[in-house]
């Protein structure tokens, strides 16, 4: 999708510079290829307004690659003939900014999400140079499409892991859209009149829109500070009984 003119000018006005940050985007579809997918559609407005801000973006579609679900950083230590994982979460690990997509089934996120968010949750012990959970100083949105109600109820499922994980989530930082309740066109799908299924829609290109530049400021404004300060959420300055082993699930945010 091209930007609307309003999303256009706020990134010609734009006078921040994001240029060093970079962001990566989940798609967890459920269809095989990434160009059949109506999720990444809407996923590609808010990546399209973060790269015309200098943002280096990555698009990841979770099925095109092998990510068997797990707790466990390498999961081929576990059993599995193979595991991508460990390449994407550097990808994960090197960008200030999570955008997780996902389409709705049955009023729920997707089952290749929640493997997304098993995944990233096996990261979770990982710390900093601050004692701190290795997502601190980042910050993470979510953009749900379907045909059915729920974008609320999966926002808040992902919202909470990502803030429970570590990182910042800014306000107003979901998205999304869906049709009429029972079968119908998916965003993206072309209508009889030869206009797009939302991509005309007001309310979800304007939370589009705001999420995404909220996500740009706080990142922002984190990498500036150097990240939340430590006193008082040091890992390490609990007593070594208490410290945290990552490849150890029990030991995990």
């Amino acid at each position: 999708m091209t930007l609307t003119d309003q999303q256009k000018k706020l990134c010609d006005d734009n006078t921040t510079d994001f240029s060093d940050l970079k962001a990566v985007i989940v798609n967890t579809s459920l269809k095989r290829q990434p160009s059949e997918s109506h999720t990444k559609l809407l996923l590609n407005v808010a990546g399209e307004i973060m790269e015309r801000n200098g943002v280096m973006v990555e698009h990841v579609h979770m099925l095109s690659h092998q990510v068997p679900p797990g707790v466990y950083p390498d999961m081929t230590e576990q059993g599995w003939d193979r595991d991508d994982w460990p390449a994407l979460w550097e990808k994960v690990k090197a960008a200030e900014i999570l955008i997780i997509g996902s389409p709705l089934w049955l009023g729920e996120e997707s089952s290749v999400c929640r493997v997304l968010i098993e995944r990233l949750y096996g990261m979770s012990g990982m710390l900093n140079d601050k004692g701190q959970s290795l997502f601190y100083g980042k910050v993470g949105g979510c953009v749900i499409t379907g045909n059915e109600d729920g974008i609320k109820h999966a926002s808040m499922t992902l919202l909470y892991a990502l803030g429970h994980l570590g990182y910042t989530v800014p306000p107003q930082a979901d998205c999304g859209w869906i049709g009429e309740a029972g079968p119908g066109p998916s965003y993206g799908d072309e209508m009889d009149d030869g206009t797009r299924a939302g991509f005309g829609n007001d309310f979800t290109q304007r939370n589009t829109t705001i999420m995404t530049w909220n996500l740009l400021h706080l990142a922002r404004m984190l990498k500036d500070a150097g990240g939340l300060p430590n006193h008082g959420n040091d890992r390490n300055a609990w007593k070594a009984g208490c410290r945290f082993d990552y490849e150890n699930p029990e030991h995990r945010a």
